[in-house]
């Protein structure tokens, strides 16, 4: 590996989705990621599944590869440790010793039970930065209350905004809270590590499923916190935009978005509407008269394909797009383009595909990519190398 984070150490206390998330980022930048897990069994979503992936010529079944794993532990080494034991404190001290990150989310007080509080991390290195996230927040109320991403989703009031209208509050079909925390743990660890190339100290970075589930209510929050006014789930339409959604054409859904006056004025007349049409003409005007409006737009679209409309609304610049399957998403020439999928040879399925990071660097050396490591697979190699720099 290589990268701006070349030569920095992560010890990797994390498991599921949040923490590996962060740590997986830091390895996307050149960072080494030792991933520590329990004997015999890992991290637990070792055993989330289905989907299992095996290696070829082995049949399907519950004893392969978990595919949710393989998600988000690129770019690391897995070292089996009981941090119960005696044993396991003493390598772990050890480890703590040579790191320069340490990331966590256990539950509230976890870590301080096994001997590790902030305050012995940093007597053992005081220029280790510390990660924790949480559920809810490591304090308040409420805080080292556990939390899973669905959970939160409801708590944080993403579900009250999704989905098809108020009574029908609908989960994301993606953990949100767990990759926005762990994008959020991830650029608060290299804060700090700048931080500490003046101070020669770390810190303890925090961050929350809850705290990055409200971090990203951008507008919506701000409906209610200055006008006062509760957001509630409208669909694939926006609450502030029209046309800006989902809309049938001829063969299927397209997405249009027309965000400004400018594209207003260019794509009124493609769907037979006048742009001064008092009805219409600005942006609360549309936003008031969305349901006529949309009447409108579906009329003059069922003459035409989703192909036909999508080319007709690029030469024009209007936003707007097919709304893909993940099989279409991952084939789509775009996405590949853009380093969206990588290749990796896993010790046991060999070659496979993995999505890529969303951050591309330029120029020499950009990191590469490896697989997923097996339970417990560089267990020798990282005791050989705490053997190394103890001497």
């Amino acid at each position: 590996m290589s990268g701006p984070l070349d030569g920095i150490v992560v010890l990797d206390l994390t498991r599921v989705l949040s923490g590996p998330h962060a740590t997986m980022m830091l390895g996307d930048l050149g960072a080494r990621v030792i991933k520590v897990e329990q004997p015999g069994t890992g991290d637990e979503t070792r055993q989330w599944g289905p989907p299992f992936a095996t290696a070829p010529g082995q049949e399907a079944g519950d004893s392969g590869v978990s595919t949710y794993f393989l998600s988000c532990n690129r770019n690391k080494e897995s070292i089996t440790l009981d941090l119960k034991s005696d044993d396991g404190k003493a390598t772990l001290t050890r480890l703590i010793r040579h790191a320069d990150v340490l990331a966590e989310n256990f539950r509230t007080g976890v870590l301080d039970r096994l001997g590790f509080p902030v305050e012995r991390l940093h007597e053992i290195n005081p220029a280790l930065v510390i990660l924790s996230i949480s559920g809810f927040g490591h304090d308040g109320p409420e805080g080292g209350r556990p939390g899973y991403d669905a959970i939160v989703q409801g708590e944080a009031g993403i579900m009250s905004v999704t989905g098809p209208s108020p009574d029908q509050p609908t989960k994301m079909g993606l953990s949100i809270c767990d990759v926005l925390a762990g994008m959020n743990g991830a650029y608060g660890v290299v804060a700090a590590l700048y931080e500490r190339t003046r101070t020669g100290r770390g810190r303890v970075v925090r961050t929350s499923l809850l705290a990055s589930a409200i971090g990203a209510h951008a507008y919506q929050g701000t409906r209610w916190t200055v006008a006062g006014e509760v957001p509630q789930a409208i669909g694939n339409e926006h609450p502030s935009l029209a046309p800006y959604g989902t809309f049938r054409c001829a063969d299927g859904l397209l997405q249009i978005g027309v965000a400004n006056q400018g594209l207003w004025r260019r794509f009124a007349p493609v769907v037979g509407v006048d742009p001064g049409d008092a009805r219409f003409a600005t942006v609360p005007d549309r936003s008031r008269n969305r349901v006529e409006l949309t009447v409108l737009i579906e009329k003059a679209l069922a003459h035409g394909t989703r192909e036909h409309w999508l080319a007709r609304l690029g030469e024009l610049g209007v936003p707007a797009g097919a709304i893909r399957s993940f099989d279409e998403v991952y084939e789509w020439d775009q996405t590949r383009s853009q380093g969206l999928v990588v290749e990796v040879d896993h010790p046991t399925l060999g070659r496979i595909e993995l999505p890529g990071p969303a951050l591309r660097l330029d120029g020499p050396g950009a990191p590469g990519h490896t697989a997923p490591p097996e339970l417990g697979q560089h267990t020798r190699s990282v005791l050989a190398w705490l053997d190394e720099v103890d001497s």
